[in-house]
């Protein structure tokens, strides 16, 4: 097999030749080489299509994760909105408590807050905080069910005690006395006029001029006029030792002696007395002394 070999190329038809002589080892070289190709080329190919599965599966593996990525995410941001809602729920159950006499101050009913970065609302989540997130999420529906049914003995308990106190229910000021926003809460303030420190004994809600002022439970006037800088005022008693005050109005439309339901027109919206704009100045009074009245506002 290694010995010489010799190939002859005729040209034409007249005999001229051409002779071409291979060395053995040469063209067993050359058969070698042709062979190593072919198999190196099949060994290629092989890996190619196996290398072309495995990037197929992994951009389905991609696909997958990043849907369960969207789903957690929409899921968290679910239970975030969920969470949101049953402290809203705690709050006019606490409030609720403090009007019918079950509580003497608002229970703190804030959410505690819980050990490690909770928050999973960014849009990568590490492999480690998916698994965090997951047992995190069955935790928050295993205690949202029990305080669900604890909230539920609550509501019927607080339920039964409303129905034996309908009327003193209705006469508490549990509505806003007109639309519009707080420009100024209760509270420790520095007043606009003197540049002093002052107590603030009630709401100034801001809105437009004419805005209708509404009572804000059942009971009866008991005075309408110009109050003492806080021009066409009406206040109202009700049940209880709670008293109202509607003032800085531009009209009033009840009279002194009135019997009012929740919800009725006792006036309008003004600028009148020492004011910086139309707003309502709306005061609590319990036993004469004010009380922030947010504390009675449910809606």
């Amino acid at each position: 097999m290694l010995r010489d070999y010799q190939i002859v190329i005729f040209k034409d038809q007249h005999g001229v030749y051409r002779k071409l002589r291979l060395r053995g080892w040469l063209f067993f070289l050359t058969l070698l080489g042709i062979a190593v190709m072919v198999a190196a080329n099949i060994v290629l190919m092989s890996y190619y299509a196996d290398y072309t599965r495995k990037e197929r599966e992994l951009a389905a593996s991609e696909k997958t994760i990043q849907e369960q990525k969207s789903q957690l995410l929409s899921l968290s941001e679910k239970i975030k909105g969920i969470e949101t809602d049953l402290q809203r729920i705690r709050e006019f159950d606490a409030k609720l408590r403090v009007m019918i006499n079950l509580d003497q101050e608002p229970r703190n009913v804030s959410p505690q807050p819980e050990e490690g970065d909770q928050d999973f609302t960014k849009k990568y989540i590490p492999l480690y905080r998916q698994e965090m997130l997951a047992r995190n999420l069955h935790k928050f529906l295993h205690d949202l069910g029990t305080q669900a049914t604890l909230e539920r003995l609550e509501q019927d308990r607080i339920l039964a005690l409303l129905n034996e106190k309908k009327d003193y229910f209705s006469s508490t000021p549990t509505i806003w006395p007109t639309q519009g926003w707080i420009s100024s809460e209760f509270g420790e303030r520095v007043s606009p006029f003197t540049g002093r420190k002052e107590l603030h004994k009630g709401l100034d809600i801001s809105t437009t001029l004419g805005a209708t002022v509404y009572a804000t439970a059942a009971g009866n006037v008991s005075f309408v006029g110009e109050g003492q800088g806080t021009g066409p005022s009406v206040t109202i008693e009700h049940p209880g030792g709670i008293s109202t005050s509607y003032s800085h109005l531009r009209e009033f439309t009840v009279a002194r002696g009135q019997a009012v339901s929740r919800g009725d027109v006792i006036g309008f919206v003004g600028d009148s007395g020492r004011s910086t704009g139309p707003h309502l100045h709306y005061e609590v009074r319990v036993n004469g002394v004010a009380v922030n009245p947010m504390r009675y506002i449910l809606n």
